[in-house]
């Protein structure tokens, strides 16, 4: 995941991004007089999804045009999910709703997409670990970033191998009916190599930032989280960098900014604590920003975890 910011298209760092010109939105639904696509992998704006977990489905339109989402709709998709939902706040991402929808559309249009696993509290996470399940302590599943399903008509493992030739988002096979997807860095595995278990995550090795679209337009709103935690509190500088890519592919610091937390602010170090606290960090893209290619860079300011990055950068 980039962040470009085109004269239509916008990613970010921990994310890459793209940009262009168009009022700043605050929800899922595109404010102003221009439409265009907020993320690199979208399907047609249609899905059907059934939650074997929830026992609730949905069918229907939940975008129309390339970039105007339906919040109702997203809302009962939140509820399949069994995210969290509030109208400032979902706990469900909407690039997997889209991903998941792009898979549809090429591997099987207009099949239905049964959850077996969607949105994981983190207690819920931890409890199905400690019954030994194949729970991953930093799972996406906690960010509403991932879930584990099945495509009406289409094999597992042939969906597993799809998503393996993206390269985008994770993929894991268990040599069964589903597989887990999700929107986070590019990898895969299966029951052998997963990894759950081996503390590969353990003290924050893992921690990275996602953004919540992949394309913005200058001055618009562009909220971040970080991601992949398993250890508190975090210590985080409370001054990011924009960094923009050159005509030899490197990124080269444009402009550093401070973005706005979802607690009291301070000068030198935030304290974050958990999940929530981690969430909803939001900054105004400049209206001068120029097309192009873009990262985010974030920076910590603790010792309490010695083998987390001390700095980390938005996804590829």
């Amino acid at each position: 995941m980039n962040l470009e910011i085109q004269y239509l298209r916008a990613g970010i760092a921990a994310a890459l991004f793209m940009l262009g010109m168009i009022p700043a939105s605050s929800s899922w639904a595109l404010d102003g007089h221009r439409d265009f696509g907020r993320y690199f992998y979208s399907g047609n704006g249609k899905i059907s999804i059934y939650s074997e977990r929830t026992e609730k489905s949905f069918s229907g339109v939940y975008r129309k045009g390339a970039g105007n989402y339906d919040e109702k709709a997203l809302g009962e998709i939140c509820r399949v999910f069994g995210a969290p939902y509030k109208p400032s706040q979902k706990g469900l991402s909407l690039r997997l709703v889209e991903f998941m929808d792009y898979l549809e559309d090429r591997l099987h249009p207009g099949a239905k997409i049964t959850l077996t696993s969607g949105y994981r509290n983190p207690e819920y996470n931890t409890m199905l670990r400690e019954k030994g399940n194949l729970a991953a302590k930093a799972s996406l599943h906690q960010y509403g970033m991932a879930a584990d399903l099945k495509i009406q008509g289409v094999n597992a493992k042939v969906l597993w191998a799809y998503i393996k030739a993206l390269k985008f988002g994770g993929a894991g096979y268990y040599h069964g009916e589903t597989i887990h997807v999700d929107v986070g860095p590019a990898r895969s595995w299966d029951e052998t190599t997963s990894g759950v278990g081996t503390g590969i995550s353990d003290d924050n090795k893992l921690i990275g930032m996602i953004m919540d679209y992949d394309v913005y337009q200058p001055g618009m709103a562009v909220t971040m989280r970080l991601i992949r935690m398993t250890a508190f509190p975090i210590g985080v500088i409370p001054e990011f960098s924009l960094f923009r890519q050159n005509p030899e592919g490197e990124f080269e610091k444009c402009l550093d900014f401070s973005p706005a937390f979802s607690i009291a602010q301070k000068e030198h170090c935030m304290d974050l604590r958990n999940i929530e606290e981690m969430d909803r960090i939001q900054w105004k893209l400049p209206g001068d920003v120029k097309p192009g290619q873009y990262k985010i860079q974030a920076r910590f300011c603790d010792d309490a975890w010695p083998d987390m990055p001390r700095e980390i950068l938005t996804p590829e």
